[in-house]
This record gives structure tokens, sequence and C-alpha cells, in this order.
């Protein structure tokens, strides 16, 4: 084969990049809006894109920013597994995600439980609480082990997370690499369209189309995962064509599933209640897929600071724990000043909450769970390497 020079490119000391944790703050953010100012009606009593006519086409938008979330998980979790063990890679993922979601859960515990607030009430028993602790809830369902659904809504995009993160441990298990990370991309990518694609012409295969296929293959989200990951093949060893192709198909696969996922609510609520475009949607996905583009190819390089840091380290809490607030907060706000006040307010608390559950719970939480690391010496600088053509 051609063989070609590719420059090794140094990696940051921490790993970090610093210009995900501002994404990752914004795509919580999103979410934060788009169910504050739209999805909310039994929370405010009334349709919230009512109250706020000028802001729900936008705030609408936000429910997308999930999407956003997928992206960076695809290409943060490869960056991740890359030269790590299943073992390493597991524990990192279990102390990254667990703590905060158990404060949460234990948070929807007390609103409901004891506090007995009404709006968006999960109504589970003890047994589906103690389900939904595992994170595996959805899992249980499908399984039909016991009918048990989420706590909190926002706990949807976790089964997908934790879905992603099992189908990644096969390539950790086998061995990372740039061309066996491309294998398992491209044959993901056409399992999701083989179940998505016979649809566009008007017909189904219903082997494809079966719950335990779609469960696994995730045709849904697929495209957002594969797009960050060849994303952060471009960042880690340059262009090339065949991360470029994936990343192309990843996006037809991802607006696809956004239109879908958009008109369904709509559907659901009334386009008075969900007044978002179907040109919204493909601009803010293709929005979402060129800002990430930008970032693998350094043109949105951030230097780190505390300030990124912490809001990076604020999104998770901010989007487990958002709903909450709603909930306790909203329903006695409302009538006793303007929606404009009660939303800027619990805005507010939230962001507030969520930095102390980062600051003073998660972050020691996960100091005490993460293995001390052997000091480092300092990173090699840059060198030229060959290396046989790639795609």
């Amino acid at each position: 084969m051609r063989r070609r020079r590719i420059t090794a490119r140094p990696a940051q000391a921490s790993g970090r990049l610093a210009e995900l944790d501002l994404l990752r703050f914004i795509a919580a953010m999103a979410v934060l809006a788009f169910h504050f100012f739209v999805a909310f009606a039994s929370v405010w009593g009334q349709r919230p894109s009512a109250l706020f006519p000028w802001l729900a086409p936008v705030a609408g938008l936000g429910i997308l920013g999930v999407e956003l979330f997928f992206v960076i998980s695809g290409f943060v979790i490869l960056m991740t597994v890359w030269g790590r063990g299943l073992g390493a890679f597991a524990w990192s993922r279990f102390v990254r995600l667990y703590p905060a979601y158990w404060l949460s859960l234990a948070a929807v515990v007390i609103v409901y439980g004891v506090l007995a607030a009404k709006p968006l009430d999960p109504k589970l028993s003890v047994a589906g609480y103690l389900a939904n602790a595992t994170m595996l809830q959805r899992l249980f369902d499908v399984t039909e082990i016991m009918n048990v659904h989420d706590a909190m809504g926002v706990y949807w995009s976790l089964w997908a997370e934790l879905r992603f993160y099992l189908l990644i441990s096969i390539v950790v298990i086998i061995g990372v690499t740039y061309r066996r990370v491309l294998v398992f991309m491209g044959v993901w990518l056409a399992a999701a369209l083989a179940v998505v694609a016979p649809g566009w012409f008007g017909y189904e295969v219903a082997l494809l189309r079966h719950e335990i296929v779609t469960e696994i293959v995730m045709p849904a989200y697929a495209g957002y995962f594969i797009a960050g990951m060849a994303l952060y093949l471009i960042h880690r060893h340059g262009s090339a064509w065949l991360p470029w192709l994936l990343f192309a198909l990843s996006w037809v696969l991802a607006v696809d599933s956004a239109i879908d996922r958009v008109a369904r609510r709509i559907k659901a609520a009334g386009f008075a209640a969900m007044p978002v475009t179907e040109t919204g949607v493909v601009f803010t996905i293709t929005l979402i897929f060129a800002v990430m583009a930008m970032v693998a190819l350094g043109y949105l390089r951030m230097p780190s600071s505390p300030v990124l840091t912490a809001l990076g380290g604020t999104t998770y809490p901010l989007y487990l724990f958002h709903s909450i607030v709603a909930v306790a907060l909203i329903p006695p706000l409302v009538g006793a000043m303007p929606a404009w006040a009660v939303g800027v307010i619990a805005t507010l608390v939230t962001l507030l909450l969520s930095y102390l559950v980062y600051s003073c719970a998660e972050r020691p939480i996960q100091r005490l769970l993460r293995p001390r690391r052997t000091p480092q010496s300092t990173p090699m600088p840059a060198v030229r390497v060959e290396k046989a053509s790639v795609p």
C-alpha cells in the first residue's frame, strides 16, 4: 500500500478539550430550555408555549440538545478507551455516571415520596425505584422481567449511553486501533441503515424491525455516536476520506432520526405546544455536526480554564436535576410573579444546585472512587512517524 507521513498530535496533558466542556453545558441548557419553556405543561398548569410565545420556537429545538450530547459522547468515549483495558473503561464510566445519578434519584424519591409533588409523577413502587437505581430499568422492561419505567424523563438517554458503552466494549476487548474502529463504525452504521432505509422506500422488514434488533443497533441514535467517533479519528489521525464518508452518512441517519423524533412530539402535543419546523430541525442537526467538525479540526480550540472546567462538570448534574427543580419550585411560584421571572429564578436555582452537587458531592465521591495515578512524565513533543496509508 502507498505510504504517507502522518504528524502525531501531542495530547493535552489533561486529556480534556475545553471547548467540549462549553458544548456540553450548551447542550444541557438547551434541554433545560426545552423542558422549562415548551414541554412541562403539567408543571406550569398550562401550555408553556402560550406563556413564552416568543421563546418557544427556539426553545423547542432544545429537544435536540441530547443529540449534541450523543455526538460529544462518541468523540469523548473513543478518546477515553484508546489505550485502556475493559476494566479501567467500565470503572471510569461507573464513577462518572452513578454517583450523581443516585443523588438525583434520591431527590426524586424525596420530591414525590415525601413532598407528594404531582407534576411529572412517575408513580413508581418501591421495586420500581430500586430498578431505577441500577440504571437498567429499560432493560428490565424490554426483557419483560418487570414492567417499570424511568423515574424521571431525562433518564431515557442514559439507557442509550449504556448501550453505546456495551457496543464499544467489543472494540476495547479486541484492542482499539484505527482500522478496527473504522470496521466497527462501518458495521454499526450499515446495520443501522439496514433497519431504517427500507422505511424510506415504503416497505418494512419485520426481522430488522424486531425490538431486540433495534435495542442493540439503536438506529435512532447510532448516527450521532458514529459521527462523534469519526471526528475523533480525524482529530487524532488527521483527515482521510473514509472517516469523513462515515461522518456524512451518519449525518443522513441523524437528520432522519431527528425529524422523526420531533414529528412524534408534535403529533402527541400539537404544533401550538411544540412550534418547531422540519427546516429548523435539519438546520440544528447540521449546525451540531458542523460545530463538532470544527472542534475535531481544531478551529474552535479554547485554552483550559477553571470556568470552562466548572461548566463541564456542572453539565451532568444540570441535566439530571433540572426537572426536579422545576417540579419543586415552579408550581408554588406560578401566579405569584410573572412567568418570565419564575423561569429565570428556576433556571438560576438549577444552575446553583447543579454546581453544588458537582463541587460538594459528585467531585469528592469521584476522587474517592478513582484509583490513584502514578505521576506521568512530560508529554513527548510531536514526532513524525511512518505509517501505512489508511483510508
